[in-house]
């Protein structure tokens, strides 16, 4: 994503993914702003650069290829299906796309936690409140350019209070958000996964007489190919244990300081008090927090006399000592029964039987049918139709569980042996 160049009413931006994308001059207003350039300075995958070294894009890039996606969509649904979407919602759909990441904490879900926030709420919340406080310049912004539009604008991006079709071209398991970034993450991870062809998706898409956004039943195999790329993402990238561990490492680590900081032992910068200590943190204050002063921080800390905090602050900033994930394929209430042993094996060795035993659950949803689902135009949900589809519906739930290099064979063994002394 390069910085644009201006002419006349417009602004040029060249993406990698999408190549030009253009911004009208209302757009760019928007864009300008500190609550949206702080996107620049949040990572759209967190640490996965752990293990993918060039995956450093950030929320803004992805937030204009968003845009970009929904302009296009939007533009072409008004005119294959006249009269269904009026010219205000044609400009307030981009927009919402634009905006559907503006509440996203210091790397992005990873930091989303009370764990971590002393004041704490999840990012669609806080994003509401950046738009609508008058503290906030964005919010000015949107005040001046759309005026008593901007209730609509909240409304396709909440959904409830509009067509339905509106807000699913902004949320739903077909949207504009999942199309740029499973293209973006798999571009800049090189993760060889397959892919999917997004111009036969957009074209695919239409608008159901009920509200809804249905897919063509002509175009069933271009859904199944990006159901199963958001699929193998989720198990090749966004789950890759380097990944895994090292979001564990920042939650502890900050959860460590917050400890230290209210015992008196540890001060901390504005930002990072705001974050782990402040109660009453306002919309202003939160947009204001970005990875930056986080990775800043918690470098720093490996210089820091309390053992814990340090250990983890050493391991992100020399990537060095990690933990070694057992080989052994756990589901949650395995680990649950397994845990007790686990932790004497550690202890036994000499480390810690919480900061040396780490359990990293892996939960997500697959393809939802039905109600959250893919509707084709004659109403059935496309898992009726597609045994690929239907194998990868429903939820998924395994844990990664982290050991020092040490005991990893003992405690793998042990797994094994508790294991089939279960299933005999």
């Amino acid at each position: 994503m390069a910085g644009g160049v201006t002419v006349v009413d417009k602004r040029y931006i060249r993406d990698a993914l999408h190549g030009d994308i253009i911004l009208p001059d209302y757009i760019s207003r928007i864009v300008d702003t500190r609550s949206f350039q702080r996107l620049r300075y949040i990572q759209q995958l967190a640490t996965c650069h752990y293990a993918f070294p060039s995956a450093t894009h950030s929320r803004f890039s992805h937030s204009i290829g968003v845009y970009h996606l929904a302009t296009r969509l939007v533009e072409d649904l008004a005119d294959r299906f006249p009269g269904r979407i009026s010219e205000v919602d044609v400009k307030l759909v981009p927009i919402a796309a634009l905006l559907h990441d503006v509440g996203h904490p210091p790397f992005s879900h990873m930091l989303e936690t009370p764990e971590v926030f002393a004041t704490y709420a999840n990012h669609e919340d806080w994003g509401r409140l950046i738009l609508t406080d008058p503290e906030c310049d964005i919010a000015v912004v949107l005040h001046e350019t759309l005026g008593d539009e901007v209730d609509r604008l909240l409304a396709i991006m909440k959904g409830g209070k509009v067509e339905p079709f509106l807000h699913e071209l902004v949320s739903s398991q077909l949207d504009v958000d999942r199309l740029d970034y499973l293209m973006r993450d798999q571009f800049v991870t090189g993760a060889d996964v397959g892919g999917f062809d997004l111009e036969r998706l957009l074209r695919a898409i239409k608008i159901s007489d009920d509200g809804h956004l249905v897919v063509s039943s002509e175009s069933i195999s271009a859904v199944e190919a990006y159901l199963v790329t958001r699929w193998h993402m989720y198990e090749s990238v966004y789950f890759h244990k380097l990944s895994m561990l090292t979001s564990v490492y920042y939650v502890r680590a900050l959860a460590r300081a917050r400890e230290l900081h209210e015992e008196g032992s540890l001060p901390l910068s504005l930002k990072m008090r705001d974050l782990l200590s402040n109660r009453n943190l306002t919309p202003y204050r939160y947009s204001q927090l970005t990875d930056s002063f986080v990775i800043a921080d918690v470098f720093q800390w490996a210089d820091h006399g309390d053992e814990i905090l340090s250990s983890y602050a050493k391991r992100l900033s020399s990537r060095a000592v990690f933990h070694k994930q057992l080989r052994n394929v756990l589901n949650p209430k395995q680990v649950d029964e397994l845990w007790s042993g686990l932790k004497e094996i550690v202890e036994s060795a000499g480390y810690d039987g919480y900061h040396d035993l780490i359990n990293a659950p892996l939960r997500k949803e697959g393809y939802l049918p039905y109600q959250e689902g893919i509707n084709l135009e004659d109403g059935k949900d496309i898992s009726e139709v597609s045994p690929l589809i239907r194998s990868i519906s429903g939820e998924f739930a395994r844990s990664m569980v982290f050991v020092p290099a040490e005991v990893r064979q003992q405690c793998e063994e042990y797994v094994e042996e508790q294991i089939a002394s279960i299933s005999q």
